[in-house]
């Protein structure tokens, strides 16, 4: 049984090999396409670095293509040479013999998960970082006139943005306060203006600046103060500001810590499609920390499931495809083809899912792990048939 296990894994690690190594080379060498007009004269150390960090989430896309890869070609062939006849005519069962196949899949199933969980989302907000800092010299231009989520309550608005000194020009923060007292919770801001500044890491240094903060109630109240009594107004109006700072001095510089990095801000907010930056300590903390919003809550959810059905789809896949592998893998090409409609059938059942579980709000899990369900069933009732 020995040597069987390891025959049957010689034949199973170099397809998977070779589909994961050109499935994430086709993918990359994409990612370079679309973005080759933003990046003449972009040295080749950073190039490599910038594809580099899009490995990880690559990979949790591809593996599933690979193992469908793997499974096809391996037991299509051995089928074809009546491998598979002459050891089920010893006694030996084909669940037995794919018993390899199981494993390398759950290895690889470990491996994407801890990729989708861990890595991936962090590597995704270097890549975005190194992206528009590095290799476009965009920065922050591209949240020139949009107003950003910072975290920790903070929003931020630009007016311009320089990339050579990577300057912020015309800087407006807000920060709401939910004190105890206030009605509704968002009746107090506090604004700051200011004429230019930096933003590194998590610090927004701020130069030319003014702070105020407004209780807004206290504002309302303005209109019951009587007119002939100007002390009284003098009192109200300072209810509306009960505080105000200007500097003594316009070089003076005031920093601001922020919820979001630079480099999350910018995969965030700069593409039209945000980085997917969450991981397993974000998604938990939004899934069971007590002041997170309903609809924050809900994503997370989703996020999770999502993150967890496509590694877990390398199980399945190498289930859905044995039965595929030994009726059509009779050759290299017609196993690659059915590989490749076995990846792409999955791949849209997948996203179908996706849109379906956006549609439950009460129920995500369900779409999420629909095409794992739907191929998981459909392997099992082919392989009894075969």
């Amino acid at each position: 049984m020995t040597r069987l296990t390891r025959a049957v894994t010689a034949e199973l690690v170099p397809p998977l090999l070779a589909g994961t190594l050109l499935f994430t080379a086709v993918l990359s060498f994409g990612y370079f396409f679309i973005s080759s007009q933003w990046l003449t004269g972009v040295p080749v150390s950073l190039l490599g670095r910038w594809i580099g960090l899009q490995l990880p989430d690559t990979l949790v896309k591809v593996f599933p293509m690979g193992v469908v890869l793997m499974t096809v070609v391996a037991f299509g062939r051995m089928s074809t040479e009546r491998e598979l006849v002459a050891v089920q005519s010893g006694g030996i069962s084909l669940g037995r013999v794919a018993r390899p196949a199981w494993v390398v899949a759950a290895l690889v199933t470990a491996l994407a998960v801890w990729l989708s969980l861990w890595v991936a989302p962090r590597a995704n907000v270097e890549t975005r970082g190194l992206y528009w800092d590095a290799l476009t010299g965009a920065g922050l231009s591209q949240l020139v006139g949009k107003t950003v989520d910072l975290g920790a309550g903070l929003t931020l608005a630009l007016g311009s943005y320089d990339r050579a000194s990577r300057e912020l020009r015309d800087v407006r923060v807000e920060k709401w306060s939910s004190e105890e007292g206030l009605p509704d919770g968002q009746r107090r801001a506090t604004l700051i203006f200011a004429d230019a500044g930096t933003f590194e890491n998590n610090i927004l240094s701020l130069r030319g600046y003014s702070v105020y903060t407004v209780d807004y109630a206290a504002a309302a109240r303005l209109s019951a103060v009587p007119e002939n009594d100007p002390l009284a107004f003098r009192a109200a109006v300072q209810d509306v500001f009960p505080s105000v700072v200007i500097p003594e001095q316009a070089s003076d510089t005031l920093n601001v810590d922020t919820g979001l990095s630079r480099k999350q801000t910018l995969a965030t907010y700069a593409d039209a499609i945000g980085a997917d930056a969450q991981g397993w300590p974000e998604l938990i903390t939004s899934l069971t920390a007590p002041d997170v919003k309903p609809a924050e809550r809900q994503a997370a959810r989703l996020n999770l499931n999502r993150k967890l059905a496509l590694p877990f789809g390398n199980l399945v896949l190498a289930l859905a495809a044995l039965p595929f592998a030994l009726r059509f893998g009779r050759t290299l090409g017609v196993s690659l083809g059915i590989a490749l409609l076995i990846a792409v059938a999955y791949y849209l059942l997948f996203f179908v899912g996706l849109t379906v579980a956006a549609a439950m709000p009460a129920f995500p899990e369900l779409g999420a792990w629909l095409a794992n369900i739907v191929f998981a069933g459909a392997g099992l009732w082919l392989l009894r048939r075969a």
